[in-house]
């Protein structure tokens, strides 16, 4: 069965309706430039009511290592969602420091951009478009075609553009472990629609049944 992780959680409220549905994940954005900004004393309500129930995720772009293994520890984060240009090296210490899972993101645009997550052998490999202005969370899509050049020694999360009216034919097309939204689920960048998030997880679920038929 497919995963779903919901990304660009800011609020506590948003948080629980996720796990309610039956996230694998969720995600929170440490990126300071980001609409979809969690403030960390917000970070840690989540996680000491959700940690167990969930993966809590922080996405963090070309941080210093110290700010991720801080922010790691206070909220806890058990996943490192990394977005920037971070390299293996960065990747392994990060994971060293905080003894949680890490989740390497690659701006798709071509074959090379999946080519360039071999020297990544991090927990997981997120399959995002590209965009020149921002490192996520345009609601743009890729290629699903393209996660095919993936070798899938390491699990993929696919990202970029999902919505409840998509995510069936990325599921087809890319067959991920896990398929990723933020912009798709939102009312406002940082406040999801709980109608749309419910519709993702039915779309998914309906995916996974077709397939599985």
């Amino acid at each position: 069965m497919t995963k779903v992780k919901i990304c660009g959680i800011a609020r506590p409220e948003d948080a629980r309706l996720a796990v309610e549905c039956g996230a694998w994940a969720i995600g929170l954005v440490f990126w300071p430039r980001s609409p979809r900004r969690c403030d960390v004393d917000v970070a840690q309500a989540i996680g000491a009511e959700l940690r167990r129930e969930v993966e809590i995720a922080g996405v963090f772009v070309d941080a210093p290592l110290e700010e991720v293994a801080a922010i790691a520890e206070a909220v806890p984060l058990s996943l490192l969602q990394l977005h920037g240009s971070e390299g293996p090296a960065y990747c392994r210490e990060a994971a060293r420091r905080t003894g949680a899972k890490v989740m390497k993101a690659a701006r798709v645009r071509d074959r090379a951009s999946i080519r360039a997550l071999e020297p990544f052998h991090t927990d997981y490999h997120l399959l995002d478009a590209y965009s020149p202005r921002t490192p996520g969370g345009t609601g743009e899509r890729f290629d699903w075609e393209l996660a095919a050049e993936h070798p899938r020694d390491v699990p993929v999360v696919l990202s970029g553009g999902l919505t409840p009216e998509n995510v069936a034919e990325a599921i087809r097309t890319a067959r991920p472990f896990a398929v990723d939204t933020a912009s798709g689920t939102e009312a406002a960048p940082g406040r999801k629609d709980p109608a749309k998030v419910r519709a993702f997880f039915r779309a998914v679920q309906a995916a996974d049944e077709k397939l599985a038929a």
